[in-house]
């Protein structure tokens, strides 16, 4: 029983696949909407069309999706019958998305060079204030940029890292002119509004407008209209990061340029809390997107995207901001993502990152963008004001007083990688939790563990907890401190010791091209990998127990 879709006729459906391959042919992808069978397994199909096609939404049994060449041809041996549905970035008229209006300001869509004006102007105005930082560039060679600011750009402070990152899909770019009016709100009030100014003293903030820029500008540099969803090569950004459930490489391609410069970016920063912006709905979606078991800070994510939710609702018009749960998502209980920007973020990086979609409509006519900020702006700033609150701290050395990297790990609660390490060349780390009382250990190699109980966290308050860790009993230098404290990941030593669970079939290590670098079958519980040979970069231990299979990240320096 194939049982996916309402049927048209054969005719019908004829008509609908020359619409499809005269799309590809222009535009290297297609819009459609099917159905689901409503007497097949919701959750069976979407898992299945997951893998095959770009879902954007899900409305009870209304599926959109888009698809590249490839894709499509393999949704079509499904057998279902679809709709081809007009691009999103060419539902209106390209005078009223080229369209300005001279008397106001963040009511349009800018052209590429105009974005690259206004990104070095924030500068030329602010200098003291904000940088543009390039981290690489598209596939097509356009700039991939962020925005820094802080009141000391070049001094490493105790202070969370906090991102905002928008239209890694291309045709989904309402977030997009938003983040350049926060950039612009941020410095135009610090000094004169308090709020802000003690957010840009206390946060390292990085806002990068644009993650998809050959999408966005699929149509041409000079305007927006005619924009993709996938980038340059047809590819989903947000199905090719690697996937706490499917390693490395879950949609079959290469890293992209905007994929790996993203994630070497991501590497050498330390991120605390992010999110990054879609268009397509109206809802605040957290992790997890790839798996259905809820993170250790579930109870955290629901009170975060609640109030951003509750807020746009007062300030917002009746009906915003209302998708599923009144605005509010667990990922999985939507639709199954694998390769996820977001999943990437809090498994691989420890970075707390929610997904924001801000419209409806992907491409809004830019009058009414105004409109979109006023809703939005309080909550935008109230989540990069989280980043404050919680559990913080410094970790260091009690004999040399120097910063220590260590695991903070909250007992009985952190799983599925939640734990989060402390940032060098200070030794701080930030850890968002909800009300409660923790007990907390602190593990570094070479290192007593150390641990603190009873630890009391407030909503929307801040708990300093700062330790100082002795080293242990005994160690010489030549001893490798990896064998006496199994923190993971330590900075790289020659050997690598692993103490695996009891059930284990078969370790593997895996760099970032996906290919295998170590592997043994049924390896020893205490096991050691030489690690002296290897080029530095970004590597995936995967460990096959009976039932699940395991992914640990592993960073050569």
């Amino acid at each position: 029983m194939i049982g996916l879709l309402f049927l048209f006729s054969a005719v019908g459906q004829t008509d609908e696949y020359s619409k499809a391959q005269q799309t590809l042919h222009q535009r290297g992808e297609v819009y459609f909407r099917f159905h689901l069978d409503q007497d097949l397994p919701r959750r069976q199909q979407l898992e299945k069309l997951s893998k095959i096609v770009s879902i954007s939404s899900v409305e009870k049994t209304v599926v959109t999706a888009y698809a590249n060449e490839k894709e499509f041809s393999r949704f079509q041996e499904l057998g279902l019958s679809y709709q081809v549905l007009t691009p999103p970035s060419m539902l209106l008229d390209r005078s009223v998305v080229d369209a300005r209006n001279p008397q106001s300001i963040w009511d349009f869509y800018p052209s590429y060079s105009e974005y690259l004006d206004i990104m070095d102007q924030f500068v030329t105005d602010y200098p003291s204030l904000c940088e543009v930082v390039n981290i690489g560039t598209s596939e097509e060679g356009r700039e991939l940029l962020f925005l820094h600011i802080n009141d000391s750009l070049d001094v490493a402070q105790n202070e969370p890292e906090f991102m905002y990152t928008s239209s890694m899909h291309g045709d989904e770019i309402t977030g997009y002119v938003l983040m350049l009016h926060l950039i612009e709100y941020l410095l135009e009030n610090y000094g004169s509004d308090d709020g802000i100014t003690n957010m840009v003293n206390s946060i390292d903030i990085w806002i990068n407008p644009l993650a998809n820029p050959d999408g966005t500008y699929a149509g041409g540099n000079e305007s927006v209209f005619g924009a993709t969803r996938y980038n340059a090569n047809f590819v989903d950004l947000n199905r090719n990061y690697p996937d706490p459930e499917d390693g490395p490489h879950p949609d079959g391609q290469e890293y992209q340029a905007e994929t790996q410069a993203f994630m070497d970016f991501a590497e050498s920063r330390n991120f605390s809390l992010s999110a990054n912006f879609h268009g397509g709905s109206e809802v605040a979606n957290y992790p997890w997107d790839t798996w259905p078991r809820l993170t250790a800070d579930n109870d955290w994510w629901v009170r975060v995207c609640r109030q951003y939710a509750d807020t746009v609702h007062v300030y917002g018009p009746n009906g915003y901001f209302t998708d599923l749960d009144n605005g509010v998502t667990n990922g999985y209980a939507w639709y199954e993502v694998a390769g996820g920007r977001q999943d990437y973020m809090n498994y691989w990086n420890q970075c707390r990152e929610m997904t924001l979609e801000l419209s409806a409509v992907k491409l809004p006519p830019p009058a009414q963008l105004p409109g979109f900020w006023d809703y939005n702006y309080r909550s935008l700033l109230n989540f990069m004001e989280q980043s404050l609150f919680g559990l913080r701290g410094t970790v260091t050395d009690a004999q040399t007083g120097e910063a220590v990297y260590a695991e903070v790990l909250i007992e009985g609660h952190d799983k599925d990688e939640s734990q989060v390490y402390t940032q060098l060349p200070l030794g701080n780390y930030h850890r968002y939790l909800k009300a409660g009382s923790y007990t907390i250990t602190y593990r570094a190699g070479g290192y007593q563990p150390f641990v603190v109980s009873n630890v009391l966290v407030a909503d929307d308050s801040t708990t300093i907890v700062n330790v100082q860790l002795d080293t242990l009993v005994g160690l010489d230098e030549d001893d490798d401190p990896g064998e006496q404290v199994g923190v993971y990941p330590n900075p790289a030593t020659d050997i690598l010791n692993i103490i695996l669970p009891e059930q284990t079939k078969e370790i593997l290590l895996v760099n970032s091209n996906g290919q295998t670098v170590y592997s043994k079958i049924s390896p020893e519980k205490n096991t050691q990998i030489r690690l002296n040979q290897l080029a530095a970069g970004l590597y995936f231990l995967k460990v096959s127990l009976e039932e699940e299979i395991v992914y640990k990240k592993l960073v050569i320096r």
